[in-house]
C-alpha cells in the first residue's frame, strides 16, 4: 500500500541521465498534432477566404497555438512536481474565480449562444479548458494527502466533490454541459483508481447520472439535442442538420477517403468543420484508415499515461501517479466523446478533439498537460525495468 503522504518532494530528479523522455508518448503526441494541423488547414482554407479574405488565416493562427502549447509544455517539463502539488489547490480556486468572472455581464464573451470565454489582455480564453487541468492538479494533490482516508472512510470522496459541484454549476450556467461532464467523469475516475470504496463510488455515479438526466429533461434545448441525436432525420434542416452532415462526411470516406483536400462536406455544409467536427473531415478525406489511425494514436497516448501512473505508484509517488492517471482519463474521455458525437453515437457536445482541433485555449492547456506527463515520467525514473518499454535518456 502506498503511504498516506505524498512523496513528490523526495528525489524530484530522475536517477539516471540528465533527461528522460518517453519516446513512444512523444512520437504519438507529435503525430496527433501534425495530423491535426494538416486537417485543420484542409478544413479551414475556404472559411478563411470567405470571412477574412485570407485562406491561411486559421492555419497561421493554429501554428501560433501549437507553438504556445509547446512552450507551455516545456515550462511544465522543467518545473518540479512538488511545485504543482503545492499550488494545485490555489490554481483550482483561481479557476473557479475565472468561471465566475465569465458569468459577469460585460466580462464574458458570448459565442453561438454560450458565454464561455474571457478576454484577458486582448487574448480570448476558454476558461473551462484551464479548469480541466486545474481540477486534475487539485485532485491529484488531494488524493496524495488523503489516500488512506479515501480508502477507509465513507466520506473520503465527498469533500473534493463538493468543490466540483460548484464548478459544475458554474459551467452549466454558461452553459457548457460537455465540459462539466468531462470534469466530473475525470474526477470520479481518479477517485475510483485511488481505491475509494466501491459502494460509495456507485452511489455517487448514480447521483451524477441522475442529475444529468434531470438537467436534460428540464432543459428544452438539451432535450432537443438528445432527441435529434437519436433520430437526426426527424429534423434534417435544424436540430439534426449538423449530425447528418457529419455522417455524410464519414460515409463518403469509405475505406481510404476521397483524398486530402477533397472533402465536400467541409465546404459550408458541415458546421464547425475545423473545430468540433474535425474528425468527420478526417473520415471523409482519409477514410476508415485515417479514422482507425487516429483512434489507435489516442489509445496509445492513454496507455502510456497509465504506464507512467502505474510506475509512479510503484515508486511511492502518489501525486505523480494520479496526475498521470487524470491526464490519461481526460484525454481519452474527451477524444471518445468527440468521436462519438461525430459518429452519431453520443449527443452533440461542444468538445474539441484533443491536440487536433482548432483552438488556442485547448492547445495551450493540453500542451501543458503533456508537459506535466513528461515531468511525471522524468521524476519517477526509467520505466524499462517495470514495463519493458521505456524512453530515451539524454
Amino acid at each position: 500500500m502506498m503511504p498516506d503522504a505524498s512523496l513528490s518532494d523526495a528525489n524530484p530528479e530522475p536517477t539516471e541521465g540528465r533527461f528522460q523522455c518517453d519516446a513512444v508518448l512523444l512520437a504519438v503526441s507529435l503525430a496527433l498534432v501534425l495530423i491535426g494541423y494538416v486537417m485543420v488547414t484542409s478544413a479551414s482554407l475556404h472559411i478563411g477566404e470567405r470571412l477574412f479574405d485570407d485562406s491561411f488565416h486559421y492555419p497561421w493562427r493554429q501554428l501560433i497555438h501549437i507553438t504556445a502549447g509547446a512552450a507551455a509544455g516545456l515550462v511544465c517539463v522543467f518545473v518540479p512536481l512538488i511545485v504543482w502539488e503545492k499550488t494545485g489547490t490555489w490554481l483550482f480556486v483561481a479557476g473557479i474565480v475565472l468561471l465566475g468572472m465569465v458569468l459577469i455581464p460585460g466580462m464574458g464573451i458570448e459565442v453561438n449562444g454560450s458565454t464561455r470565454w474571457l478576454s484577458l489582455a486582448g487574448v480570448r480564453i476558454q476558461v473551462s479548458e484551464i479548469v480541466k487541468l486545474a481540477t486534475i492538479l487539485y485532485l491529484a494533490a488531494y488524493i496524495a494527502r488523503h489516500l488512506r482516508s479515501l480508502r477507509a472512510s465513507e466520506y473520503g470522496m465527498i469533500r473534493p466533490l463538493l468543490l466540483l459541484v460548484i464548478v459544475a454549476v458554474l459551467l452549466l450556467l454558461e452553459p457548457d454541459f460537455g465540459a462539466a461532464a468531462v470534469i466530473l467523469a475525470t474526477a470520479l475516475g481518479m477517485l475510483f483508481l485511488s481505491g475509494a470504496r466501491l459502494r460509495q463510488f456507485v452511489v455517487l455515479m448514480a447521483a451524477v447520472v441522475g442529475s444529468g438526466a434531470i438537467l436534460v429533461y428540464l432543459s428544452p434545448y438539451r432535450l432537443a439535442r438528445l432527441t435529434s441525436f437519436l433520430n437526426p432525420w426527424a429534423d434534417p434542416y435544424d436540430s439534426g442538420f449538423q449530425l447528418i452532415q457529419a455522417l455524410i462526411a464519414l460515409g463518403r470516406g469509405e475505406w481510404l477517403g476521397v483524398g486530402l483536400g477533397g472533402s465536400i462536406q467541409k465546404l459550408f455544409y458541415l458546421p464547425e468543420a475545423h473545430t468540433d467536427f474535425l474528425f468527420s473531415v478526417i473520415g471523409e478525406e482519409l477514410g476508415l484508415l485515417g479514422v482507425v489511425t487516429v483512434i489507435i494514436l489516442f489509445a496509445v497516448l492513454v496507455w502510456r499515461a497509465f504506464l507512467i501512473g502505474t510506475h509512479a505508484e510503484v515508486k511511492g509517488r502518489p501525486f505523480a501517479a494520479f496526475l498521470a492517471y487524470g491526464i490519461g482519463i481526460w484525454f481519452g474521455l474527451q477524444a471518445f466523446i468527440n468521436m462519438g458525437v461525430n459518429m452519431g453515437l453520443l449527443p452533440t457536445k461542444g468538445l474539441t478533439l484533443p491536440l487536433m482541433s482548432y483552438g488556442g485555449s485547448s492547445m495551450v492547456v493540453m500542451g501543458a498537460a503533456l508537459g506535466l506527463l513528461f515531468r511525471a515520467d522524468r521524476e519517477t525514473g526509467n520505466r524499462d525495468r517495470v514495463t519493458g518499454v521505456g524512453g530515451w535518456n539524454g
